[in-house]
């Protein structure tokens, strides 16, 4: 695998410092044909080597908040690298392949596609090897390489003056969303400098979950799905098998209880509006309008109340948190539910029958059902249908880990408009891997706000639409060549704490980002005083000696198990002094029509951006392995689309492959036509991850942002983007232009919907 340096810029328009990302500069060029003056620099190795022989040490995944367990095949290699500022090659044990832990409480051995692909970031080629420095406008290009000492001295130096002119309260930190001890570290340094709290940029944040757990159960964290043990699967929204929540363990536990049991094979309804990866694996698959999902799931409560196959109040508090539970969901009648949801009485009846009778069963809300403005009402009404059922912390159901603090290591809750109008009265911002400037919709003028920031500094590894506008970057190791670690909110039936040491040496001038920041704390004029030397005595001190242990040998170890199951029902529903919010005075949340941007009449589409099963929410599409992985519905690849259901495309002439613009009141973004029948005929869907300004060769200007048409509608509890609650308008713009890429020329099959019998 090849390297290239981050090397000195000039002064160049946008377009030229967008190529920079992806082509080296002569001055520091390793080899040039017909130059000798430019030759090969073989460096030292610093660490004994085996030739051959493979080692497996263990290691997290840091793509995603589910924490999955890695083994990593380091052997000998030769690298490019950079040392003492000159580029050349080295001798080293470097990482060849990632695989899951067998032994993993999380994933079980498994690793998804982006796991996978998580080793190119250690070995990118347009990954930063050193600090850099803004000399010039942003993004004019105008930078220069510095030292380590002068970056550090210049972030402490910036901070003092904060601290000098008493506007400490001024600093801002955005970064990556999850739960870590990295996270706790800012949080720390935060609250002894006298800043805000970090918090987390995510697009498809679960803050309404968390929200509706916290009410309807005391606890404000994601929960954990039994899967192995379910009977029957109902799924509202959530994609997870593919991209919600824990998706390796919960395809690990889909898959046994599809066939661990020759006997009893499980069984699975998915509900939504566009057929995601989870609901092409479905037994029945059914289309709803969406934000109707929480009608549905109290029609299929009502059924159950109305012909005793479970008492009303078996639901406990989860059920008093909706209004109208205590009166038997009289609004919720089948034909009321028929007519919003378009779900025929007959088939509600025989879906609710079915959940009630093969139990254990659990239903699942997530993603696309709780990004509505009425968001929060369908959290609760699947969560009062799962407390109903008796199918909170038992067997087969949904469970919460324990113990489980939600302060520590966890952001300052998730960006939002407010966040980013708050930014344009700062004077400093941290970045640590957080992209807002992609991440958002236009209309919150993320980017605006930022470049009224005096000064910002980023410790991220690439250059993206955000760290761009750094002023100071100080380039993190990766994850292979330093401590990693997280929290697991979810996925196991323990509290797994995930701590490992660096599998490789570090191949550039490159530095822990966590000891950056113990360091800077203790250059500043008046020191924070964190309590830890390195990053590694932190994780060292949050452990006992026996997990210590453990972690440094498996890279995970168990905080402490969920214990009995049915003592931990008892725990939360009778230790529940959380209320429902207050909503015009009510304790309880009613049921109101979710509402859109954008007037019917003129955009007469739903539209559903989605997390791409590549790219996520896009921080991904730098890596080549995941741009050349065909979509797992469409096959398309290295390219940005629109699926539209083909009795809407034969309506509007459209055919596959043509260019078609998609335009709400924000704006309008053009990409080919994909054809699809697991799409309602009145939605057209968009995956994101394309669309980058900036964002390595690999990434950069190819194909186009859904975010960026999408209007500033939030959800009324917790402020969260409801970024499914935008109309668009579509039409054709043209034929075919090569644009989309797919997989051996063809689309593949969409699976018929089959009935659960």
């Amino acid at each position: 695998m090849g390297f290239v340096s981050f090397v000195s810029f000039a002064m160049m328009d946008r377009r030229d410092f967008i190529k920079l990302t992806a082509v080296t500069g002569t001055s520091a060029t390793l080899a040039s044909c017909g130059h000798p003056e430019h030759q090969l620099i073989r460096f030292i190795p610093d660490e004994e080597l085996v030739p051959g022989v493979a080692e497996w040490k263990p290691s997290v995944c840091p793509l995603c908040r589910a924490g999955c367990g890695l083994s990593v095949r380091v052997m000998e290699a030769e690298a490019d690298v950079v040392r003492n500022g000159q580029q050349g090659v080295v001798k080293i044990g470097a990482a060849k392949k990632l695989e899951g832990q067998p032994d993993h409480p999380i994933n079980h051995g498994g690793l998804c596609p982006r796991g996978q692909a998580a080793i190119q970031i250690t070995y990118h080629p347009d990954r930063l090897t050193q600090p850099w420095k803004r000399t010039g406008a942003r993004f004019s290009g105008d930078m220069k390489p510095v030292s380590w000492d002068d970056a550090i001295a210049e972030l402490a130096a910036r901070l003092d003056a904060l601290a000098a002119g008493n506007a400490q309260a001024q600093l801002a930190i955005l970064t990556r969303p999850g739960r870590s001890r990295r996270l706790e570290l800012f949080a720390e340094f935060a609250k002894r400098f006298g800043a805000p709290a970090p918090v987390a940029v995510e697009l498809f944040a679960d803050d309404v979950l968390r929200r509706a757990n916290a009410m309807s159960f005391g606890r404000d964290q994601l929960p954990t799905f039994d899967l192995a043990h379910s009977r029957h699967v109902i799924g509202f929204g959530a994609d997870f098998l593919g991209t919600w929540n824990s998706p390796v363990a919960q395809s690990f536990g889909y898959g046994e209880m599809r066939q661990a049991n020759p006997q009893i094979r499980g069984t699975f309804v998915q509900i939504e509006a566009r057929m995601s990866q989870t609901g092409a694996n479905a037994d029945e698959w059914i289309p709803i309008p969406p934000g109707t999902e929480g009608v549905l799931a109290l029609g299929l409560a009502r059924v159950i109340i109305e012909n005793k196959l479970r008492p009303a109040d078996a639901a406990g508090q989860a059920g008093r948190a909706i209004d109208g539970w205590a009166g038997g969901l009289s609004q919720f009648t089948p034909e009321r539910v028929e007519t919003i949801t378009g779900v025929p009485t007959r088939r509600l009846d025989r879906l609710a029958r079915l959940f009630a009778e093969r139990r254990p069963s659990v239903a699942i809300a997530g993603g696309v059902a709780l990004a509505h403005t009425n968001g929060l009402f369908t959290a609760l009404a699947v969560n009062a249908l799962n407390a109903l059922l008796g199918s909170v912390g038992v067997e087969g159901g949904m469970n919460f880990i324990t113990p489980f603090d939600a302060a520590r290591g966890l952001a300052q809750g998730t960006a939002n408009r407010d966040t980013f109008a708050k930014l344009r009265s700062a004077k400093g911002l941290l970045l640590d891997g957080a992209d807002p400037v992609f991440a958002s919709p236009k209309a919150w003028r993320v980017r605006e706000s930022l470049e009224q920031i005096p000064f910002i500094a980023s410790f991220g590894s690439f250059i993206d639409d955000t760290s761009g506008l750094a002023d100071l970057i100080l380039p993190d190791h990766s994850f292979l060549e330093s401590w990693t670690e997280n929290l697991p909110e979810a996925g196991a039936a323990v509290a797994v704490v995930n701590v490992a040491g660096p599998v490789m040496r570090p191949l550039h001038q490159t530095r822990a980002t966590p000891d950056v920041i113990i360091e800077v704390a203790g250059k500043l004029n008046k020191p924070v005083g964190l309590p830890w030397k390195s990053f590694d005595e932190m994780l060292k001190a949050s452990m006992s000696g026996e997990a210590w242990t453990a972690a440094l040998k498996q890279g995970w170890t168990i905080q402490s198990s969920v214990g009995s199951r049915q003592s931990a029902v008892g725990s939360l529903q009778s230790s529940v002094p959380i209320s429902s919010p207050q909503r015009n005075g009510q304790k309880t949340v009613s049921y109101s029509a979710a509402t859109f941007d954008g007037d019917p009449g003129t955009f007469p589409f739903y539209f559903l951006p989605y997390a791409s099963q590549a790219f996520g929410d896009g921080s991904l599409a730098h890596l080549p392995w995941l741009q050349e992985m065909p979509d797992p519905l469409t096959s398309a690849m290295w390219s940005s689309w629109v699926e539209l259901n083909p009795a809407t495309a034969r309506r509007l002439n459209i055919d596959p492959g043509d260019l078609v613009d998609i335009s709400s009141t924000q704006g309008t973004v053009r990409a080919p036509a994909v054809l699809s029948p697991g799409i309602a005929p009145d939605v057209v869907a968009m995956p994101v991850g394309q669309g980058h300004g900036t964002f390595t060769r690999y990434g950069s200007d190819r194909g186009v942002n859904p975010i960026s048409i999408l209007a500033p509608v939030t959800e009324l509890e917790t402020g969260s983007l409801a970024w499914a609650a935008t109309r668009v308008k579509i039409a054709r713009a043209g034929e075919a232009d090569g644009s989309l890429i797919l997989f051996a020329g063809e689309m593949r099959e969409h699976p018929h919907e089959h009935e659960v019998r």
